[in-house]
């Protein structure tokens, strides 16, 4: 696989030579797994993995440290009035918050996330994308979700795309020699087909993703079975391929219980139980927590208590 990005003309070929990908059989594939039904104690076990796996996020041009510090406490413990709800995998924030959240977060072992490079657009030179990099890195950020240049990548400029995650890779090394986790974002509603839905897949873990992501949640279309079920027969090729293994986040767009479910059976169905935990697999989600709280209640207590029992983020 080394070989594959030793040029922009090998990559190109590589990219380009991937198999199509049959829309009908996609799509076909992903609305029978979203059929599939569970019984009530496999639901319970399901609401906890998936809430186990919510980055929690608040990416809003409102924020402040008081918001940030509430959301988590949400994160750390989601229902007060029950101490055995899980924790959530990671709270996502702007750089500028990474200081907050990693003090408000100490010792709970909940992941710091941050946007960088530019976020949601991805419109900026490339030392800027790098010095937003940084800056989270240096506040603390354990990983950091970054967005590919559209553009570019729509252009045909793979080589180019492919060099700035490398950087951003690069810029996510701290001095003592670990890193942070890089999410690779696609933006999948601006990509116009499946076929490249499965290049910018594969160009991203040839440079180096630790995960890829569907989408910023920022636009029309986000993350959908379909497009999240390409990623993830993606990662599995590429595992194949490599060796390496790569997780995935859908984010944008998931907001029930039901939803959640459904992209959890086609992570097992299409990947297997080692990639049903939090290190391979997230949700991108702020409103879905709310939802599994309460539906989480209803299997405990056999009552639905309504969007006044949760808090309003």
């Amino acid at each position: 696989m080394a070989d594959v990005t030793a040029s922009d003309a090998a990559l190109r070929r590589f990219l380009h030579g991937l198999p199509g990908v049959d829309a009908v059989g996609l799509e076909g594939r992903a609305a029978t797994l979203g059929t599939r039904s569970i019984k009530t104690t496999a639901k319970a076990y399901a609401i906890d993995l998936a809430i186990s796996m919510i980055d929690l996020t608040t990416l809003e041009g409102a924020d402040t440290p008081g918001k940030v510090r509430a959301l988590c406490a949400k994160g750390v413990n989601p229902d007060p009035t029950d101490r055995t709800t899980p924790k959530v995998a990671a709270i996502c924030v702007y750089p500028d918050m990474v200081k907050t959240a990693k003090e408000a977060l100490d010792g709970s072992g909940i992941h710091v996330a941050s946007v960088a490079t530019a976020f949601p657009a991805g419109r900026a030179a490339l030392p800027v994308k790098l010095a937003d990099t940084a800056d989270a890195v240096a506040a603390g950020a354990d990983e950091i979700d970054m967005v590919i240049d559209r553009g570019a990548f729509l252009s045909g400029r793979y080589m180019q795309v492919f060099e700035e995650i490398k950087a951003v890779k690069a810029a996510c090394a701290r001095p003592d020699g670990s890193a942070a986790h890089l999410k690779v974002i696609f933006e999948n509603g601006e990509l116009a087909t499946y076929d490249n839905i499965r290049r910018v897949s594969w160009l991203s873990m040839l440079a180096g993703a630790d995960f890829i992501k569907t989408s910023t949640g920022k636009v029309a279309v986000n993350a959908t079975p379909p497009n999240t079920l390409l990623m993830l027969e993606a990662v599995r090729d590429f595992r194949d391929a490599t060796g390496v293994q790569v997780g995935v986040k859908p984010a944008g767009g998931i907001r029930t219980t039901k939803d959640a479910i459904k992209y959890l059976v086609m992570v097992n169905e299409t990947l297997g139980e080692q990639w049903l935990t939090p290190d391979w697999f997230r949700f991108g989600a702020s409103s879905l927590l709310n939802d599994l709280l309460m539906q989480r209640q209803k299997l405990s207590t056999g009552r639905y208590s309504g969007p006044d029992y949760v808090t309003v983020d």
